[in-house]
């Protein structure tokens, strides 16, 4: 049978049979439908779905083949119709998680392997100068010393909670790199919470401000579909986040120490700090956990200043955050990112 004898059909996102076709077909491969999906596609013989596959953001995902379907051409099929409709709409650098064992597959598409959890993910580009893009351009930023550092935020919004971090890894390192994540799955979009974050250091002369790009992976973009259980999904994640930090950015940049806050609420959060104490000594890292801030009884944190936000108390915001944050927060640029923050959920 050729593939090409398949009918090809798009599954809207309202259309909830085909989707629920869709979520049944990835069940059977022991894989699942994921959220936010922004295009799917699949592939009938007749009536039954024998492939499928998705993509949210530049990131392809959630692709299956019908065993009897396999050798035939079909995943070539299915990636490409992927491809081919991320290029239409102008995106041109695509990433793939996916298990070991599919490597070959993507392989022969013109993905590249640059980091790999054993057994359990490996991380594909189709840029073959993607990674070593990045780093010879934060390479251009290296600084000297005996203590390098290195601090990740999201800064969604960036807080005092933020500004105590990276004082303190100022004070007691000779140069601060202080990475921004920069997927835009925050209401602040990256390009707002790179600039809070700017001002919000201007005093500190020895910190440098990196945009993280496509390489610091955030825990929103990171994909779960092929994973069975939670704990797995958030270890995973973490391994190979630390993974790209570890064997890229680290000797990039000649980094020996990285500072985190401490997190007593987010078990999240609190798994990819234990896993960073695990793993970073091994690359001659050491991990400093600072003990979060407390304002008013409570731990100062972006979540709390979006709660508030919601709340229309900014009275109380003004004391969790710079003045700079807080400009911002009153000023016209800011409507919008208020507005979406009031109105969801509601």
């Amino acid at each position: 049978m050729e593939y090409l004898n398949l009918e090809e059909m798009i599954i809207e996102n309202n259309d909830f049979k085909k989707l629920k076709e869709v979520e049944d077909f990835l069940n059977k491969h022991e894989l699942r439908l994921e959220e936010n999906l922004e295009y799917t596609v699949a592939l009938y013989d007749d009536d039954k779905i024998v492939a499928t596959g998705s993509f949210e953001g530049r990131i392809l995902k959630c692709i299956a083949v019908d065993d009897n379907y396999k050798g035939m051409g079909v995943s070539n099929k299915i990636i490409s119709d992927l491809i081919n409709e991320q290029y239409r709409r102008g995106n041109s650098h695509l990433f793939v998680y996916t298990k070991p064992k599919n490597y070959n597959i993507f392989q022969d598409l013109g993905f590249y392997k640059f980091a790999e959890v054993s057994s359990r993910v490996i991380l594909l580009e189709n840029n073959p100068f993607g990674i070593s893009g990045f780093i010879e351009k934060i390479k251009k930023k290296k600084a000297t010393g005996k203590v390098v550092s290195a601090v990740v935020v999201n800064c969604n919004p960036f807080t005092l909670g933020h500004k105590y971090l990276i004082e303190k890894a100022s004070r007691e390192s000779d140069a601060v790199h202080v990475f921004v994540v920069w997927e835009d799955k925050s209401v602040f979009p990256s390009e707002v919470r790179y600039k809070l974050v700017e001002e919000g250091l201007k005093h500190l002369n020895n910190v440098i401000l990196h945009k993280g790009e496509d390489y610091i992976i955030s825990s929103a973009t990171f994909p779960s579909y092929f994973l069975k259980k939670q704990e797995e999904v958030v270890k995973t994640h973490s391994l190979l986040d630390i993974q790209i930090f570890t064997n890229y950015i680290v000797p990039a940049l000649g980094i020996n120490r990285r500072y985190v806050g401490e997190e007593p609420l987010c078990e999240l959060t609190k798994t990819y700090n234990n896993t960073m104490k695990e793993v970073l000594p091994l690359s001659g890292v050491e991990l400093i956990e600072v003990p979060r801030i407390i304002i008013e009884k409570q731990i100062t944190s972006a979540s709390r200043v979006r709660e508030l936000i919601k709340e229309d108390r900014f009275a109380e915001i003004k004391e969790l955050v710079p003045d700079t944050t807080y400009k911002f927060l009153v000023s016209e640029e800011a409507e919008n990112i208020i507005s979406k923050i009031k109105n969801k959920e509601k």
